[in-house]
């Protein structure tokens, strides 16, 4: 496991990331860096290429050219099943749709994760209560999916992208599937839980509310970073604040 310390200026790095889909381009030559605890929004258009970025930048996609580094060390040429395990134990992956197991409860869910890098099951469970509890759906424990709103199921598969307290949560649209209020528990229960964790988080959202959550913002457009990382509106401040 790659241990990441607070001597580490930068947790997670590309360098001239390239991919591409058959003959159309998604990624032209993206760098960018990101720091322990930062809460970075990664910005765009559809087809920008922002999510493109995210599964490279998380081990699910390799990219044609370029680096992707975390803590130090260059993660793009290990093998899938390294990645995988980066992915159980490392990095924490959310998606717009949760992508929750329908048959499990919400504590099985939550708990799966570390389920699947051998913690017991009691263990397992247990930490998964503790998280439910941490996004303020304990009662919805002995759950499954179909039976809980958006908004519900969204919190139980944050839950789950952190239960293994991963190093970075990519969020992909994380907010998407929500209306505006459910979006917003969301997007604050996940920022405040994120931070009190040190956990650096890289958000891809379309939405600038979404994006004023966040310390930092790169705006892609056309597979390239357009100008330099900026600081996001100062609302994320108020943001931070109210969490």
């Amino acid at each position: 496991m790659t241990s990441v310390t607070h001597e580490d200026p930068e947790v997670l790095t590309a360098r001239s990331i390239v991919k591409s889909y058959g003959n159309s381009p998604a990624l032209r030559g993206v760098s960018l860096s990101a720091a322990r605890g930062d809460v970075l929004a990664i910005t765009g258009p559809s087809g920008s290429g922002k999510s493109t970025l995210l599964l490279c930048l998380a081990g699910i996609l390799r990219p044609d050219a370029g680096e992707v580094s975390f803590a130090g060390r260059r993660i793009d040429t290990e093998s899938e099943s390294v990645r995988s395990a980066l992915r159980r134990r490392e990095f924490g992956v959310l998606f717009q749709f949760g992508q929750l197991v329908p048959e499990m409860t919400a504590a099985e869910n939550v708990g799966l994760p570390l389920l699947l890098s051998g913690v017991r099951r009691r263990e397992a469970m247990t930490a998964a209560r503790l998280w439910l509890d941490r996004f303020g759906v304990a009662d919805l424990a002995d759950q499954r999916p179909p039976e809980m709103s958006g908004g519900q199921a969204q919190r139980v598969a944050v839950a789950r992208a952190l239960v293994t307290e991963p190093e970075v949560l990519f969020a992909d649209e994380p907010t998407g599937a929500l209306d505006t209020f459910a979006g917003e528990q969301v997007l604050v229960q996940l920022t405040r839980v994120a931070r009190e964790a040190g956990t650096t988080v890289l958000l891809v959202t379309h939405d600038a509310q979404v994006a004023a959550y966040a310390d930092r913002e790169v705006v892609i457009r056309d597979g390239v970073v357009e100008g330099d990382v900026v600081p996001a509106s100062s609302s994320a401040g108020q943001h931070r604040m109210h969490t």
